[in-house]
């Protein structure tokens, strides 16, 4: 008997539609992830508050701010943004570009606003291009960013890649580079291995990340991650920076929308010659979207 072809492809991709990539949003959506703020077609606001104690801290809380609502022309397709510090949102600094923060994040210098046009292709293909200004005191310059990120689904895993340009003034051009492998181990526990790198054309150097992470959503209300990284650069020589191990204990304090997070994290930086270095990060996190 002749067998299908067409359908023995469709099975995995229909499984990973049903059942993966809606589970894998969900834990994108609690955790507040960046790919949720970036790909989502809701409109989202994220308030954060942040402390930091121990390696890297500072005796202070810290906050940032950024906001996407959708305009009701263009079919959803055109969105407002709003946000702190835009040149940080783009995740040229791999250390500060994925929850939780792996050092105290600084004051938010400069506030920006800027218009974004998306679109969705086949609920594989996601694109995105904006524009706007941003303002630093009595200063304002322009930037740009684009950025497009394709689904592909091979056997029980998913792979995602994700590339983000910029241009920013004065820190001029620079480009993103993410890829996940992502794997449901079961219902509640999915593994995610993420690697970064991002490069700066004034600077010439290349940030690098590695993340290998488990996520364990125990309940609606509470949720761990468990993530082991390595950080690096290219310049003067390709070496690692900092080796890190954490847990992260993310709490539903208040209806859907109020989040506490909790992360003892064990550092291990070259500039202690590799020595352990304690850290805890406290967030306090206020998350809207149309899903909640």
């Amino acid at each position: 008997m002749p067998v299908d072809v067409s359908n023995a492809f469709d099975k995995p991709h229909d499984y990973l539609s049903e059942k993966f990539v809606s589970f894998v949003s969900s834990v994108d959506r609690f955790f507040g992830d960046d790919r949720n703020y970036q790909e989502a077609n809701d409109s989202v606001l994220q308030l954060d508050v942040i402390r930091v104690m121990g390696y890297g801290g500072e005796q202070k809380f810290v906050g940032s701010a950024r906001a996407k609502v959708h305009l009701p022309i263009a079919e959803k397709k055109l969105h407002l943004l709003i946000e702190t510090d835009p040149d940080k949102n783009a995740a040229i600094d791999p250390k500060q570009s994925q929850s939780p923060p792996l050092r105290q994040p600084s004051t938010p210098k400069s506030y920006a606003a800027a218009l974004r046009i998306e679109k969705i292709e086949a609920e594989r293909w996601h694109y995105s291009a904006d524009g706007g200004l941003k303002f630093q005191g009595i200063n304002t310059t322009p930037f740009a960013r684009a950025r497009a990120s394709l689904d592909v689904p091979v056997d029980l895993w998913r792979v995602k890649a994700s590339e983000t340009a910029f241009w920013f003034n004065p820190i001029g051009a620079g480009e993103t580079t993410q890829l996940d492998f992502e794997r449901p181990i079961s219902e509640p526990l999915m593994f995610r291995a993420t690697t970064i790198a991002a490069w700066l054309r004034n600077t010439k150097n290349v940030d690098l990340r590695q993340d290998l992470s488990f996520f364990h959503k125990m309940d609606e209300r509470t949720a761990l991650l468990y993530q082991a990284s390595a950080i690096g650069v290219s310049r003067p020589q390709t070496q690692v920076s900092d080796y890190v191990l954490l847990v992260l204990y993310r709490y539903r304090l208040h209806r859907e929308w109020m989040f506490i997070e909790v992360s003892p994290q064990l550092h291990f930086p070259r500039e202690r010659n590799f020595k352990r270095s304690t850290l805890l990060s406290l967030r306090l996190e206020m998350l809207f979207d149309e899903s909640k």
